[in-house]
């Protein structure tokens, strides 16, 4: 029978939530054009689109923002951020930006152009787009066993070392503009990196005087699998583990909305090289603001320097994976199909297995994605084909090498009766997935497709 890790905390605080009924779920998503992101949040019941930007905040973090200094040069929170890189990381620069995809958008030109290509485990969304905005190849090469969503192992998120240098060889070292590892991989199920693999990725972009970044938004949770699954960790704290991983990086990019508990905020962190840091300011200041504020108001930056820490709370880390670990235990009793082991942010349904008569290009994540927010009006978000976009050279569907639908757990904000919910509605839409539907796109921009595209169901 699932355990249930209780809550390290008191709640202090609700928010009132909308029941509606399926009719009323039915047109609500019709109207949105099946796309979720769409759909209104007052119209959702419980809501697991992502876990970026949507945790509860601490009492301390909110008393940091009260003494927020909104000064625009030279702010104390500033220098509390700084203070806190130095001291986590251990790295010599930062740059606070608004989210992760703004560090990308100011980081990622240094390194990338058009026909450089950009390796990583698995690149996410926005780090896809980005790099395809450059004019760059993003190319991933994580595991094989990230691809065997039933059977166990412990380091599913890693690069495929092998792979990756066999790679370099064939296209060139000359061509590779960056190299980035993910940590945890979100595209892969949230699955963590082992310490190990980063050190060998490491040995192997200095061997070819290729530079190695993190994107680094879920770093405490990588670390929390680290200390509890890679041999020689269990006995070191979550802040040297971090250091560590860090350490075998030049710069990380980091949506600070995930491990950082806060609900707007991203950093850039570079080790030692003052060129970057001097390009990385000149960007700052047309997209983002000045270099002090980077796109944040001086109370974000507070929250953020709290945040930084209390994501790497060992007892809350134990929570809010075993959160997770709970939700996919309940899944195991009702067999319904998911990346295994879970990862620390989310669950990852396995569409492919669960709709097997729905073809990539139909889309079989999205169809379970909107078949769950009618069943209960939860909302969720496909991890697969929908969210790849098109080939750029030839205009065909691309093919995800996984199907999912992304079951993504905000940070403090849920309870045992919410996951009991999910696994409910999980196991009904079960029963009846033969008759689930496909769907089409009638309507999509060039880049980032899933957030704004339109859709409709395939009639057969």
């Amino acid at each position: 029978m699932a355990k249930y890790m209780p809550e390290p905390f008191k709640i202090k605080m609700v928010e009132p939530l909308k029941m509606t009924t399926k009719e009323e779920r039915i047109q609500k998503l019709k109207d949105a054009n099946y796309n979720v992101f769409a759909l209104k949040s007052d119209d959702i019941y419980i809501d697991l689109l992502t876990d970026s930007g949507t945790g509860a905040m601490s009492d301390t973090q909110w008393a940091a923002m009260i003494t927020g200094d909104e000064s625009y040069a030279g702010a104390r929170g500033y220098q509390r951020i700084i203070d806190a890189v130095h001291d986590i990381f251990e790295y010599d620069f930062v740059q606070p930006v608004h989210q992760g995809r703004a560090a990308e958008q100011v980081l990622f030109p240094y390194y990338l152009s058009k026909d450089k290509v950009c390796i990583s485990n698995m690149h996410f969304d926005t780090t896809r787009g980005h790099v395809g905005l450059l004019g760059a190849e993003p190319v991933d090469i994580v595991v094989p066993e990230a691809s065997d969503t039933q059977n166990f192992a412990p380091f599913k998120g890693n690069m495929d070392v092998e792979r990756f240098e066999a790679y370099i060889q064939e296209v060139g070292a000359e061509r590779v503009g960056l190299v980035i590892m993910t940590i945890t991989n979100n595209s892969a199920g949230g699955q963590p990196v082992s310490m190990a693999n980063m050190k060998a990725v490491s040995e192997i972009t200095k061997k070819y005087k290729l530079p190695l970044i993190l994107d680094a938004a879920r770093y405490a949770e990588n670390a929390y699998f680290i200390k509890t699954r890679e041999e020689g960790y269990a006995d070191k704290s979550i802040i040297e583990i971090t250091r560590e991983m860090f350490s075998y990086a030049e710069a990380f990019t980091m949506s600070a909305k995930k491990d950082a508990i806060v609900n707007m905020g991203g950093l850039i962190g570079i080790k030692n090289n003052s060129e970057i840091y001097e390009k990385v300011k000149g960007l700052t200041i047309p997209y983002e603001g000045f270099v002090t504020y980077g796109g944040l108001a001086g109370r974000d930056l507070e929250a953020l320097a709290v945040g930084l820490y209390e994501g790497l709370n060992v007892d809350f880390l134990k929570y809010r994976i075993g959160q997770v670990e709970y939700l996919g235990s309940l899944f195991k009793e009702s067999n319904v199909p998911f990346q295994y082991p879970v990862g620390g942010h989310a669950v990852f349904i396995d569409a492919k297995v669960m709709l097997p008569h729905i073809p990539y290009y139909e889309f079989p994540a999205q169809a379970l994605v909107c078949e769950l927010y009618i069943e209960a009006g939860i909302r969720a978000c496909d991890i697969g084909s929908y969210m790849l976009d098109v080939d750029r050279k030839t205009g065909e569907q691309l093919e995800s090498e996984m199907e999912f639908t992304r079951l993504a757990i905000p940070r403090r904000v849920y309870t045992q009766a919410h996951f009991d919910i999910v696994a409910e509605a999980l196991e009904n839409i079960m029963k009846r997935a033969s008759s689930i539907r496909g769907y089409e796109i009638t309507w999509q921009p060039p880049v980032l497709r899933h957030f704004t595209a339109k859709l409709k169901p395939i009639i057969k």
